[in-house]
């Protein structure tokens, strides 16, 4: 049974949407304000279900569930590297992603959310080409 990007793939869509949606607005507008938001919500989500959807493609390659559930984040990323499931800047790129969501977790400031919107365009490309990695894997197993 492969592994179901239907949920990733909608968050992907709703992150493109919305930053799109956001650059239409300037910084003094209350739209500018709610997209911004929806930006963050849908990038913490990516993030989230990335790391889980790679921790299923990753079961194959190790003695056992158990093993895989125990990685850390920034494990999965490298060992995703590790199997070619991403390129070495990818996993650079996703560690720095997570970092990122890290320091704007639970503190929507302007500033730190501005920070997140410079990543905006490729970390769309990113989470869309994993997306497409994912699904790669699907039919490789």
């Amino acid at each position: 049974m492969g592994i179901d990007t239907t949920y990733l793939k909608r968050c992907i869509r709703a992150l493109d949407m919305a930053y799109n949606t956001l650059k239409k607005y300037s910084v003094e507008d209350i739209e500018h304000d709610i997209y911004r938001s929806a930006v963050i919500k849908e990038f913490e989500i990516i993030i989230e279900q990335v790391g889980k959807l790679l921790k299923k493609c990753l079961k194959p390659y190790f003695h056992s569930s158990k093993a895989v559930d125990a990685l850390y984040f920034k494990d999965i990323f490298r060992e995703a590297g590790n199997h070619s499931i991403l390129s070495i800047d990818e996993v650079e790129r996703w560690l720095k992603y997570r970092d990122n969501r890290n320091n704007t977790s639970h503190d929507y400031g302007a500033d730190l959310a501005n920070k997140t919107l410079i990543l905006m365009e490729q970390f769309i490309v990113d989470a869309t080409n994993l997306a497409n990695a994912i699904e790669k894997q699907n039919h490789a197993t």
